[in-house]
């Protein structure tokens, strides 16, 4: 069954604002008023509507964004909330939904798109593949044993809401896929849905070196647990502090809980393993644009290289086809043509673009066809740290 122009878009009115929470709260068991909430949160802007036969079929949330790849913001459509009317399951519409959104994204100029699948089946269809992970990491708080002042501690008020943002954005920009946040997400960080956060900044002589927001849940037995919606430390000295300050809490609080890397330098200033780091989720990518997405991300300085890429892409037929990638002084210039000698489909292309999977391990899994040295040229400059994404969206 095949949409028609005007059947996807935003709500038209509140009528459909409802239909579309209704489909929440039968999608994700969200209580009725929550998913309203979150429905009105979101805004018409950012919802968008399959309809079918009349009626509301399907809704998901589109979120304009960045990732941080190589040490450039690549533009990114984040995508959440994706849900279908039970009574239209089964009939294909989330795929449909998911085509409608991709063409979208596709025609902002965005070269990536990015979620957290509720099911992976619907997005592989559609060109994403695992991408990068998400993890927990719970740190035992009396166990703690830092005690450092020498920075300052205080509250964040509504001045500093410029300094936050530079403080998270000096810390992300060298992480391989943290988010490069917009609105939707820094709400997130500041008025998380299990709480209200406390946001602290910890200050030196040169300014803002991090920061933490604080949501404090209650546990049995007058126990506690700190869940922390961001914390940033961009000097060792930071680091000391915030553990510091956690440490304070030891008397009531069980554990500090955050997500983010396997690789959290944070950790490294804890004393024993007195902590563990869980996969959370992994998420997923799809590239919309090849050539875009190649130029778009930064790539490891001092290294100069070339790949002759052959690419299939079963919803874009202009991603189709063969590319020759060039690599110098951290950048890339794309063009049409070559030998094809790496050969893949778009989907396996995004765990390789990431660096979440290596060419020789998508080449074991049958997801990417080449020989060895040029295996070997693709693994030099996909080279980097393990992606991952602090926030859920």
């Amino acid at each position: 069954m095949e949409t028609t122009p005007g059947e996807y878009g935003p709500p038209r009115d509140e009528q459909e604002l409802a239909a579309a929470a209704d489909i929440m709260t039968q999608s994700y068991a969200m209580a009725p008023a929550a998913a309203t909430t979150w429905t009105q949160r979101v805004g018409a802007s950012g919802l968008r509507l399959l309809r079918e036969g009349g009626h509301v079929a399907g809704t998901l949330v589109s979120i304009p964004m960045g990732q941080w790849y190589g040490g450039r913001n690549v533009p990114i459509i984040g995508v959440g909330g994706v849900g279908v009317s039970p009574v239209h399951r089964g009939r294909g519409t989330a795929t449909r939904l998911m085509q409608n959104l991709l063409r979208e994204a596709k025609a902002s100029g965005a070269p990536l798109s990015t979620l957290y699948p509720a099911t992976q089946p619907l997005y592989r269809r559609v060109g994403y593949e695992h991408s990068g992970a998400r993890y927990e990491v719970r740190l035992q708080v009396p166990m703690l044993n830092v005690s450092e002042r020498t920075l300052t501690l205080r509250p964040v008020e509504a001045k500093d809401e410029a300094a936050v943002a530079a403080c998270y954005q000096r810390a992300a920009q060298g992480r391989q896929g943290w988010l490069a946040r917009g609105p939707y997400v820094w709400g997130r960080v500041y008025a998380p849905r299990d709480g209200t956060a406390s946001g602290y900044l910890v200050e030196g002589a040169s300014g803002v070196e991090g920061h933490l927001f604080v949501v404090r849940k209650s546990l049995a037995g007058w126990r506690q647990e700190l869940f922390l919606s961001d914390v940033v430390a961009n000097t060792p000295a930071a680091a000391r502090r915030i553990l510091s300050f956690l440490g304070d809490h030891r008397s009531l609080v069980a554990e500090a809980v955050w997500f983010g890397g396997a690789d959290d330098p944070l950790l490294l200033h804890v004393l024993e393993q007195t902590y563990t780091v869980k996969l959370d989720m992994y998420w997923m990518v799809r590239v919309l644009d090849v050539a875009k997405a190649l130029e778009a991300r930064g790539w490891p300085p001092g290294l100069s290289g070339a790949l002759h890429l052959e690419v299939e892409d079963d919803l874009f037929p202009e991603n189709r086809g063969r590319y020759v990638l060039e690599v110098s002084d951290g950048a890339a210039r794309v063009r049409r043509g070559g030998d094809g000698s790496l050969r893949l489909h778009v989907r396996g292309l995004s765990p390789l673009y990431t660096g979440f999977h290596s060419a020789e391990a998508l080449r074991m899994a049958g997801m990417l066809e080449a020989d060895d040295a040029t295996v070997r040229a693709a693994a030099a400059l996909f080279s980097g740290p393990q992606p991952s994404i602090r926030d859920m969206f």
